[in-house]
């Protein structure tokens, strides 16, 4: 055998299943059913949407899912402010927010929102994954116009995502200079 080919039998530092990290934190009973949001676990995955019929659902046992633990926690890792003017629609903003929220929990229930709170010309909004506010804070950019920043944390890896929103006017100046 050539040193390349013991090499690559070489094993050490690998997982031994290729289980993702929710796996891997708490063991669920396959199939469980989350006693608060409804997402089902089944194949080592949470997802939202899936309906157990039969002798699946008589076995399934009720837990509460990671995601929705996380949020009665309080525990983040995801923070985007928002700094807005007064001539931006603050109710457009939040329903924005809301759909990429509902997007995401269709596949990934386990990425939501913990808090959401306005002070003064600044919304602070809490996930509970780095993605999710990640998500959130381009698609306030793309919608709304701004500029993005992102920082993340060296102790736990969190994400501070900030936007600054021009006002409307600001925007459609834009606009029409690129046209």
């Amino acid at each position: 055998m050539t040193k390349a080919l013991i090499r690559s039998l070489n094993r050490r530092g690998t997982q031994s299943d290729k289980t993702p990290p929710v796996a891997r934190k708490q063991k669920f009973n396959d199939p469980s059913i989350c006693q608060r949001c409804g997402a089902v676990y089944t194949e080592k995955t949470w997802r939202r949407g899936r309906r157990l019929t039969g002798e699946a659902a008589a076995k399934a046992k009720w837990v509460t899912c990671p995601g929705c633990a996380q949020a009665a926690a309080g525990e983040y890792y995801g923070q985007v402010l928002i700094d807005v003017d007064d001539t931006v629609d603050r109710n457009a903003i939040l329903a924005r927010i809301r759909n990429v929220e509902r997007r995401a929990m269709i596949t990934q229930p386990e990425r939501r929102i913990v808090a959401t709170n306005w002070g003064g010309k600044t919304l602070d909004i809490l996930t509970t994954s780095q993605k999710l506010a990640h998500r959130i804070a381009c698609e306030v950019e793309k919608a709304f116009g701004g500029v993005v920043h992102f920082s993340w944390s060296d102790d736990d890896g969190a994400l501070l995502a900030t936007v600054k929103i021009a006002s409307s006017k600001m925007k459609l100046r834009k606009r029409a200079k690129s046209a």
